[in-house]
């Protein structure tokens, strides 16, 4: 472990990561720029990364050869903005987009993921699945590619196929790589197949097929020409996830939670029977919360949940080599973004302790610097985050991060920000928050609760969420401000919640249901009526639908009737609330309509509060464009600024 350490110290130093003599505050646009690299990956053959190098004027995915040192090329990704990106050859490149934008003949934009392919030899980029192009017009998912032909020249991509004003089947395409063409049907579906997994000779192995209308979940092996049901289950959404195969193709590889242990683990069912594996990877502590897969979704190993990451592989040595490397550094978060074939290196994303993001390379048992995340924001500019749980007034364990400010001596009575995540089933993460890190910048204690409701810390934890919207959840959030302020680490009459999706109606509910806690509220693409959520829901996805069916049990719980849901809408309780409230909202936000927010400040309005609304153009739900998160964080930093110094 020690080698380890010594290695990564040695490195930085090299690349001249030492403490800087400034003191001042760095500005606003340091933190809420995008990342100046992001998205790193190494070609099959180790020779070549790519990565997204982002400014103020440029949108770029550069390809650069290590053992050369020389760019092979650099092209424009502004106007497809990918969240993803990997390589499928040496010389070709997959970048997965989404996009907010209209669809010929259907009413209202959509959120339109699509593949695109980028051929480095020959500099072209092209989209893979062009919706009306040999497939139905009306669809949004384009961007998943389940395996490759054995020659690296076809893609198979599930989409559905059919004639516009039809029930169209979900069927499995191959896709030339080389060429536009239109694509080919592979293997029929139907109108319930939800996903296709084949073999590296481009053989179908299986589909797994999902009916909302009479909540049936299935996966059939396709075996002696005809499918054959292997996997059955009655239930309103699907609470297992087929992610994978096994390495001989013999199996699925299946995420449930364990009945041994309050976590999701990883299991393997058998193409031939169904048979359902013992738990293979699962742990006490922590769930399954990925699969590292190759092309093919063979299945390597799993990433487990919490705020740091760790792994679990079947190939020992490579199990140690991550353990040794994790235990040298305890204060960073440490997260395999890409590795070649045979695993013998890896790029890792490390953020934590001295680090605003970094890009390492580990090969052949030595660590070199491949980029920084952030040039502008130097390891003294990282304030420090440390773990820490209290009880909820039931006595529940809330897991939390809290960021301090680094350049303040006094660690106690500080100004804070409440800061509660989206989902609500997710969570936070250890390592580098740009809105965290801004707040603690200006003197701020960040409190990130980890309430009952989100995800990664076990099933029960996740359960006793649901229905408690507005309930027990907010309690929790309430009961991180009481517990701090006994503690005397924050001045409880200084505190501003700020919170985005989820987060952003957790903040409006803080404002209505303890009105007297805050002193400022921001809440960013938040929602303000559940009873509305739930409406827009059922109109955009059908009554019957499992995600409807979701939303039902995550926010209600079985108690979904009108008077419930407007009793948990902080809408209904505008004239409760005491402090200035800022709204920000993007005005593409496929997730949660513009509309919330904007009903929201008519409604604060009417009673003559102190509101203000910001919509940002051309931005959807995550404030992924460079102008509007930048815009964003200066109306936020005046908006706090003000209040909280008042």
């Amino acid at each position: 472990m020690k080698k380890y350490l010594f290695i990564l110290l040695a490195l930085f130093s090299a690349q001249g990561f030492t403490a800087s003599t400034q003191t001042s505050v760095l500005p606003l646009e340091n933190y809420g720029a995008l990342p100046n690299t992001a998205m790193m990956r190494v070609s099959p053959n180790m020779q070549r990364i790519a990565y997204r190098a982002s400014s103020a004027d440029k949108d770029l995915v550069v390809v650069y050869n290590m053992q050369e040192k020389k760019t092979l090329g650099a092209f424009d990704i502004s106007q497809i903005n990918p969240n993803h990106m990997y390589f499928i050859s040496d010389d070709k490149l997959i970048l997965v987009a989404s996009e907010y934008k209209k669809l010929h003949g259907y009413r209202g934009k959509h959120d339109v993921s699509s593949a695109f392919v980028y051929d480095i030899k020959e500099k072209e980029l092209r989209q893979l699945l062009t919706p009306g192009y040999g497939i139905y017009r009306g669809q949004t998912g384009l961007g998943s590619i389940v395996g490759l032909s054995p020659d690296k020249r076809y893609a198979y991509m599930p989409a559905y196929v059919g004639k516009d004003g039809t029930n169209p089947s979900y069927d499995l395409l191959r896709v030339d790589l080389t060429k536009k063409r239109e694509p080919r049907r592979f293997k029929k579906g139907n109108s319930d197949v939800v996903d296709w997994f084949v073999d590296n000779q481009g053989n179908t192995l299986a589909r797994e097929r999902y009916n909302n209308k009479e909540n049936r979940h299935t996966v059939e092996a396709w075996r002696n020409d005809e499918w054959h049901k292997i996997f059955f289950e009655e239930t309103e959404y699907r609470n297992k996830s087929f992610v994978g195969v096994t390495p001989d193709r013999q199996s699925l590889v299946m995420l449930g939670y364990s009945n041994k242990t309050d976590n999701s683990a990883y299991f393997t069912m058998s193409l031939k029977d169904g048979t359902i594996s013992e738990p293979i990877f699962g742990r006490e502590d922590a769930s399954v919360a990925q699969v590292f897969t190759d092309i093919n979704r063979v299945v390597k190993g799993v990433r487990y949940s919490g705020f740091k990451p760790s792994y679990g592989f079947f190939d020992k040595k490579l199990d140690k080599t991550i353990k040794a490397i994790q235990a040298a550094m305890p204060n960073n978060s440490i997260k395999i973004v890409d590795h070649d074939e045979s695993w013998s290196s890896l790029v890792f994303y490390l953020e934590g302790e001295g680090s605003s993001g970094d890009f390492i390379l580990y090969k052949d048992g030595s660590f070199s610097f491949l980029a920084s995340a952030r040039k502008s924001i130097t390891p003294d500019f990282v304030n420090p985050v440390i773990e820490y749980t209290y009880k909820a007034r039931d006595g529940l364990a809330i897991p939390t991060l809290l960021t301090y400010p680094a350049k303040l001596v006094k660690k106690d009575n500080l100004p804070a920000i409440l800061m509660p995540h989206g989902g609500p089933a997710s969570y936070d993460r250890y390592g580098f928050n740009w809105k965290a890190q801004y707040f603690a910048s200006r003197g701020y204690l960040v409190i990130q609760p980890q309430f009952r409701g989100s995800s990664g810390f076990g099933s029960t934890h996740l359960e006793k969420g649901h229905g408690e919207w507005g309930g027990k959840m907010q309690d929790d959030l309430t009961d991180a401000i009481t517990h701090l302020s006994a503690k005397g680490k924050i001045d409880p009459k200084k505190v501003c919640i700020v919170g985005s999706s989820y987060g952003g109606y957790a903040a409006l509910a803080g404002a209505a249901f303890t009105p007297e806690l805050y002193k400022c509220v921001v809440s960013v693409n938040g929602v303000s009526d559940v009873k509305e959520m739930l409406k827009t829901e059922k109109r955009d996805h059908g009554s019957d639908h499992w995600v409807v069916a979701y939303w039902e049990n995550n926010i209600a719980e079985g108690q979904d009737s009108d008077e419930f849901l407007e009793s948990i809408s902080p809408i209904n309780f505008a004239e409760k609330i005491q402090a200035p409230v800022l709204l920000i909202h993007g005005e593409d936000d496929s997730i949660v309509p513009y509309s919330q927010s904007d009903d929201m400040f008519d409604e604060l309005e009417d009673f003559d509060k102190d509101v203000t609304l910001i919509e940002l153009e051309d931005e959807g739900h995550h404030l992924r464009s460079y102008t509007t998160r930048l815009q964003a964080l200066k109306e936020i930093d005046k908006f706090v600024t003000k209040h909280m110094n008042n």
